[in-house]
C-alpha cells in the first residue's frame, strides 16, 4: 500500500494533479505512522530491501518538491529554500542518528545487574526513543515540513512550505541537541575501570556460595528460570550469572542477585571471589569460559531429562558433577558410555515439580475427558521421532476433536518449526483444527453473537499485554463476564509486579538503575499472583472448550493440573508429567516396532504407544474413564521413582545435600592449594 500510495504521489506530480498529490502524500506519511505504531511487522520487509523510513520518506519528499516545481507559482528563492530546508532537516536526522550511537556504546556498561545496589555508579535514565530510534524520529517529526509542503501544492502560499519546514528543523535540531546532553561529563556512566572496581568490591562483601549459570539465545530464557526458586531456596548467598545482556530482561523476578558478565576477562573476576559452585542449566558455547576458573566447582543439572541423545551429551563430562533426577539418567549415561563417570552422578530429583497435583481418580462420568496434547519440537537433526507434529499431529487431533467427550489443550513446543518449515506449518494447520472444531462446539451450545464479542473483548483486554509477548492464545471467549473481569484484575496485578521496572525505550543501564534494590518479598508475590492468574484462567474457560496454548502462560504445569491424560512424545514433558502419575500417552514416530520403541525410551515404558495413526486411541481414553481398564497405574508408580527418585526425602532437600558436599569438595581443594602455596613459599625462602 505504501509502495502504490507512492506511485500515486509520482503520478500526481508529473500529471500535474494538485488533489492526487496531496492525498496521496498525506495518505502515505499518515500509514506510514499508524503501520509503525500499530503494525510494525508489515514494515520489516521493507526495511529488509533497504527501503526503511528514512528513504520512503526521502521519496515522499522529492516528489512533492517535483510537484512543487509543476503545480505551485513560487519563485526559485523559494525552491532552493524549500530544498536547502529538507537537506538541513535530513543533515540533523543523521546527526542524530550518530550521536545515538556514541550514547548507545556510551551506556554499554561491562556489567549487569539486578537487585543489586548500584546507586554509587551515578547512573541516569536513558533518552527518550524518538531520540535513539530512527524509525520513530523520521515520519514523525517530518510531518510538520509534509503538511506546510503539501499546503503549498494546494494553495499555491509558500509561505506554508517555509513554516512546515521550519517547524522540522526546529524538531530534528532540537533532537541533536537534546541527545548531545547524554555525552555531557556529568550524565555519562562511569568508565568501565570503574564499573569493573565496583563489581570486584561488590563480590568482596556480598561473599557467593553458589551459582547459576546460562549462557543461551532469545527463547531459551525458560531453561534458567525453572531453576531459580530451587536455588533461591538453597542455604548460603545465592548468585545468578549470565553472560548475554537480551537474557537479563527475560530473567523472571527473583530476589537472587543477577549478574550479567558478557566478556571473558571481567568473567573471570569469579575466580578471587569466593563462589565455590556453579550450577549449569544447559550447556552452550560459553561455558566452556568459565569452567576455566579451577576455584569453582561445576554442576550440570539440564533444564529437562528425556530419552533423547541430547540428555546424555558427551559434554557432559567436563562437569564436576552430572546432578540427575532419577537412576533413570544415571542407567542412561551408563548406556551412553559417553565418558560420564558414575561417581560424578548425583540424583537430586526434580525442585521444580512440587505444584504439579497428584492422580485424583477418573474425571467425572457426566464431565469432558481433558487431553492435553503436548508434542516436542523438531530438534537439530533429521530424526522423525524427535515430534510427532509433522507425521501424526493432524491424524491425532483429528481423532480426538471427533470424540464428542474429550475437551482438547493443545501446547506445542515454542520452537517448533524454527528449525525446519514444514513442522511450523503442521503446527499452524493442527491450531486451525482445534479453532474449527471450537467454533462448531460454541455453536451448539447455543452461545450468542453479541455475547460471545463481548467476552471476548474483555478477554483480549484483560490477557493483551500477555498475548502481545506471544503468552497467550486462547480460541474462545471465557464463560461468562464475572469470570473474565477477574481474570482481568489478575492480569492488571500480574503485570504490575512483571513489568514494574520496564519502559518503553529503557536501555540497560536504565534498567539496571531501576532494578537496583533488592525488592524484598517480590518474587513470593509474583508466584502469589501467578498462581492466582492461574486459577482465574481455567476459571474463565468453558470447562468443555477446547484451547490452544502458547507461551509462558498458562504454564506447562498448570496445563497437567487440568488434564486428565497426556499426549506426547519421547521428551522431558513426559518424566516431568509422571509427578502426577496419570495416565499417559507417547506418539511413535520413530520407525521402530513397539517392543523397540519401549526397549529404546525408558520413559515409554509406563505409556500407552500411538502410531501415526491413532489406530489406539479409543481404548486409551476408555481406560482414562474406567480405571479397572488401566493396566499400567502400577508400572506409572514404578516409573515414577525410577525417573524422578524417591518422594522422600523431598527434592529440594537431596538437592540442598548435592550443593552441600560440592561446596566442601571446592574448599577442600582450595585448602589443598592454599598449602601447596604455602609449602612453595616456605622452600624459596630456605633457598634464598
Amino acid at each position: 500500500m505504501l509502495l502504490l500510495l507512492l506511485c500515486a504521489q509520482l503520478v500526481g506530480a508529473q500529471l500535474p494533479h494538485a488533489a492526487l498529490l496531496c492525498v496521496a502524500g498525506a495518505g502515505g506519511l499518515a500509514l506510514d505512522l499508524v503501520l509503525r505504531r500499530w503494525w510494525p511487522a508489515a514494515l520489516v520487509p521493507l526495511g529488509r530491501v533497504r527501503c526503511d523510513e528514512t528513504v520512503r520518506q526521502l521519496l515522499r519528499d522529492l516528489l512533492v518538491v517535483l510537484g512543487l516545481a509543476h503545480l505551485a507559482e513560487v519563485s526559485t528563492t523559494v525552491r532552493m529554500l524549500v530544498v536547502a530546508g529538507l537537506l538541513a532537516c535530513y543533515g540533523a536526522h543523521f546527526l542524530t542518528r550518530g550521536l545515538a550511537v556514541l550514547v548507545r556504546r556510551s551506556r554499554t556498561l561491562p556489567v549487569l545487574t539486578r537487585n543489586i545496589d548500584a546507586s554509587e555508579l551515578r547512573l541516569s535514565p536513558a533518552p527518550p526513543r524518538v531520540l535513539t530510534v530512527a524509525h520513530r524520529r523520521m515520519p514523525l517529526f517530518s510531518v510538520p515540513a509534509t503538511a506546510g509542503m503539501l499546503g503549498t501544492v494546494a494553495s499555491g502560499e509558500a509561505v506554508w512550505s517555509l513554516l512546515g519546514i521550519g517547524c522540522s528543523l526546529l524538531l530534528f535540531a532540537g533532537a541533536a541537541v537534546w541527545l548531545a546532553g547524554w555525552l555531557l561529563p556529568g550524565r555519562r556512566p562511569p568508565a568501565t575501570e570503574e564499573v569493573v572496581a565496583w563489581f570486584q568490591r561488590w563480590l568482596e562483601s556480598y561473599r557467593p556460595d553458589v551459582g547459576l549459570y546460562f549462557s543461551g539465545g532469545s527463547g531459551t530464557a525458560y531453561q534458567v528460570n525453572m531453576w531459580l526458586g530451587a536455588v533461591a531456596a538453597l542455604e548460603g548467598n545465592g548468585l545468578v550469572v549470565l553472560r548475554e545482556r537480551a537474557l537479563v530482561p527475560q530473567l523472571a523476578p527473583t530476589e537472587l542477585p543477577v549478574v550479567c558478565v558478557p566478556k571473558v576477562v571481567h568473567l573471570m573476576l569469579l575466580e578471587h571471589s569466593t563462589l565455590k559452585v556453579l550450577i549449569h542449566p544447559a550447556n552452550a558455547p560459553k561455558t566452556s569460559q568459565v569452567l576455566r576458573i579451577p576455584t569453582i566447582k561445576h554442576a550440570f543439572v539440564n533444564h529437562g531429562e528425556s530419552d533423547k541423545l541430547s540428555s546424555c551429551n558427551p559434554y557432559a563430562k567436563v562437569y564436576d558433577e552430572v546432578w540427575v533426577a532419577g537412576p533413570a539418567a544415571r542407567e542412561r549415561y551408563a548406556l551412553a558410555d559417553v565418558g560420564v563417570d558414575d561417581r560424578d552422578v548425583v540424583e537430586i530429583g526434580r525442585p521444580q515439580l512440587a505444584p504439579i497435583h497428584p492422580y485424583t481418580g477418573p474425571p467425572p462420568a457426566d464431565g469432558p475427558i481433558t487431553v492435553l496434547y503436548a508434542p516436542t519440537w523438531e530438534g537439530w537433526t533429521n530424526d522423525p521421532g524427535n515430534t510427532s507434529v509433522l507425521l501424526a499431529g493432524e491424524q491425532l487431533v483429528t481423532a480426538l476433536l471427533s470424540d464428542p467427550r474429550v475437551r482438547l489443550l493443545y501446547k506445542p513446543h515454542p520452537m517448533t518449526g524454527s528449525v525446519d518449515p514444514r513442522f511450523g506449518e503442521a503446527d499452524r494447520r493442527i491450531r486451525a483444527l482445534v479453532e474449527a472444531a471450537e467454533t462448531r462446539r460454541a455453536a451448539r451450545a447455543g452461545s450468542s453473537a453479541p455475547a460471545l464479542a463481548n467476552r471476548r473483548a474483555l478477554l483480549r483486554r484483560s490477557t493483551g499485554a500477555l498475548a502481545e509477548r506471544g503468552a497467550l492464545t486462547a480460541t474462545r471467549a471465557p464463560v461468562d463476564d464475572a469470570a473474565a473481569a477477574e481474570l482481568a484484575r489478575r492480569t492488571a496485578r500480574l503485570e504490575a509486579l512483571t513489568t514494574a521496572c520496564a519502559r518503553p525505550g529503557a536501555d540497560d543501564a536504565e534498567r539496571m538503575l531501576r532494578e537496583s534494590a533488592p525488592d524484598e518479598g517480590r518474587a513470593e508475590a509474583v508466584a502469589a499472583a501467578t498462581r492466582a492468574w492461574r486459577a482465574a484462567f481455567w476459571a474463565a474457560q468453558d470447562s468443555e472448550g477446547h484451547l490452544v496454548l502458547t507461551g509462558p502462560r498458562p504454564d506447562l504445569y498448570s496445563c497437567f493440573n487440568q488434564a486428565d491424560l497426556l499426549i506426547s512424545d519421547v521428551s522431558s514433558v513426559v518424566a516431568d508429567y509422571l509427578a502426577g502419575v496419570k495416565p499417559y500417552a507417547v506418539v511413535n514416530t520413530s520407525g521402530l516396532d513397539e517392543r523397540s520403541f519401549r526397549a529404546a525410551n525408558p520413559t515409554v515404558r509406563a505409556a500407552t504407544v500411538l502410531g501415526p495413526d491413532a489406530s489406539g486411541l479409543p481404548a486409551l481414553l476408555a481406560s482414562v474413564v474406567d480405571p479397572r481398564r488401566d493396566r499400567l497405574a502400577g508400572a506409572r508408580r514404578e516409573l515414577r521413582e525410577f525417573l524422578l527418585g524417591p518422594s522422600d526425602p523431598p527434592s529440594q532437600v537431596r538437592f540442598q545435600r548435592a550443593v552441600t558436599a560440592l561446596c566442601a569438595a571446592a574448599e577442600a581443594r582450595r585448602a589443598r592449594e592454599a598449602l601447596r602455596g604455602n609449602g612453595e613459599r616456605q622452600r624459596s625462602d630456605v633457598t634464598r
